[in-house]
């Protein structure tokens, strides 16, 4: 049985900022468990909600050396499902109300992070095959690996992966600061190593060394390796390209299924959409204060409101957006100037524009299950989830042909009768405009096509289970 470990700075249900958790609290479920042993490590945060830490058993604690400094490691477990959650334990790194604060904070503490989930494995009875190390909290991992714990026979012939979920954020800060944190001799900071643009960088100190590199999609895989996506590394990803992979996510079927939602007042599936579904826009018109007309064109927006996401393009254009035969729901925070276009707009247009300026898995739930079509017109989008559950509720994609939005919404053409969704090339808010009108008029002209649409997004599969083989595949690889 091949054994590995993920090493991440958060994992659903025990902590979640961003798309990061739900990958590595969802893909060791659907990894074949009669083939390989997944376990997770992660920091015992003391924002992880007290009923989780109620299940948490004491195991043992010891002291570690993190450069000058010596440190008290603790770790704690629970098993859950079959798979063994560790959370590393210190009061002094990980007692904030956030997982994440100051840079110059976050940099020692992942530095400590990183060579505690190296130095535990000697004493939990599991040595794994295969050190699973996502995004740049976790990028000294492999560092630490080919140094530091070198000297150990335990740890040779570990193979580690280095998984970018989103190359923008790569823990970068000055090179004496790094070095004294965390105990590297000056051999690792160089160019062809840590040191880029004359500081510290723990992504790329990931990226170098370790064995395989993935991230989360095959067209973000191909776009980092040019300027515009590169992120300043863009030479690194070409140098390592031989060794680069791109898997797509997947969302939780189970979580996300409009058969048996618990959040939705009317279920459906691909047989009785036609039926059911708009129950549930009149139903989310009702309770926003919507013009009550099913035969309304509703566009949907979940979304963090930043620059990324393509708000810039909606800001350009939302006169547009909200003409009189489209209704808008947004739900999300983010930029303040971004909250306060909607609120103004949901003011302007009360009868069309409803901006829910909080988040609410209740109410993102109900606006995948209500609306006609969803919009995602970001600037970068290394996988994105929220096409993927959209198509999962019968909502059609509208979204710029980037990263996994590329991968996974298949533009419609009228003329073949095929696509799952709609889809604008260049970042430009008129582009994206004349896409949305394009989209409204087959539903408005087309009621039949759009409805075969419909059927075709809710019949693809971005279930786990299709990501998890290519995850397989890919550790078969490295431990042959």
């Amino acid at each position: 049985m091949k054994k590995i470990l993920f090493a991440a700075s958060e994992c659903v249900p025990y902590l979640k900022t961003g798309g990061l958790a739900d990958v590595v609290g969802a893909l060791p479920k659907y990894i074949n468990k009669e083939e390989y042993d997944v376990r997770v490590v992660m920091p015992k945060y003391k924002s992880i909600p007290e009923a989780l830490q109620e299940k948490m058993v004491y195991r043992f604690n010891f002291n570690m050396d993190l450069a000058w400094r010596n440190k008290y490691v603790g770790l704690f477990e629970i098993i859950e499902d079959g798979i063994h959650y560790y959370f590393i334990d210190n009061e002094y790194y990980f007692c904030g109300n956030t997982p994440y604060g100051n840079i110059y904070e976050d940099i020692e503490k992942f530095a400590y992070f990183s060579k505690a989930v190296l130095s535990i494995l000697t004493q939990i009875d599991f040595r794994p095959d295969i050190i699973h190390c996502h995004d740049w909290q976790t990028g000294l991992v492999p560092v630490y690996l080919k140094d530091l714990f070198s000297n150990n026979e335990f740890y040779c012939g570990i193979k580690s992966i280095m998984t970018i979920h989103n190359l923008k954020f790569q823990g970068v800060w000055d090179l004496k600061t790094v070095k004294d944190v965390t105990g590297l001799g000056d051999y690792y900071f160089t160019p062809d190593k840590l040191e880029a643009y004359g500081d510290a960088n723990y992504l790329k100190g990931g990226i170098t060394y370790a064995d395989t590199v993935t991230t989360v999609s095959k067209t973000y895989a191909e776009e980092i390796k040019t300027p515009y996506y590169g992120e300043g590394l863009d030479g690194l990803m070409r140098a390592r390209s031989n060794a680069l992979t791109g898997i797509v996510n997947g969302i939780d079927y189970e979580e996300y299924d409009p058969l048996s939602d618990p959040f939705i007042p009317f279920h459906y599936n691909i047989k009785n959409f036609r039926k059911e579904k708009v129950k549930n826009k009149k139903a989310l018109q009702e309770e926003l204060g919507l013009t009550a007309d099913p035969k309304k064109f509703m566009i949907g927006i979940v979304s963090r409101l930043t620059d990324q996401k393509g708000l810039d393009l909606i800001d350009c254009v939302i006169e547009n957006i909200c003409a009189e035969d489209i209704q808008l729901v947004v739900v999300g925070t983010g930029e303040g100037r971004y909250e306060n276009l909607f609120r103004h707009y949901a003011w302007k247009y009360g009868d069309r524009v409803s901006a829910n300026i909080f988040f609410s898995e209740e109410r993102a739930h109900k606006v995948y299950a209500a609306c006609d079509a969803f919009l995602m017109p970001s600037l970068f989008e290394p996988c994105g989830l929220s096409q993927l559950i959209s198509l999962r509720y019968g909502t059609v994609p509208i979204v710029r042909e980037t990263g996994g939005l590329k991968d996974t919404v298949v533009p419609y053409d009228e003329f073949e009768n095929t696509g799952t969704g709609f889809s604008f090339r260049n970042y430009n808010a008129h582009e994206m405009l004349s896409v949305i009108n394009y989209a409204k008029s087959v539903f408005y002209d087309k009621k039949r096509e759009w409805n075969k649409l419909v059927d075709r997004g809710m019949a693809m599969d971005y279930s786990w289970k299709t990501s998890a083989l290519l995850y397989e595949e890919l550790y078969n690889g490295l431990t042959s």
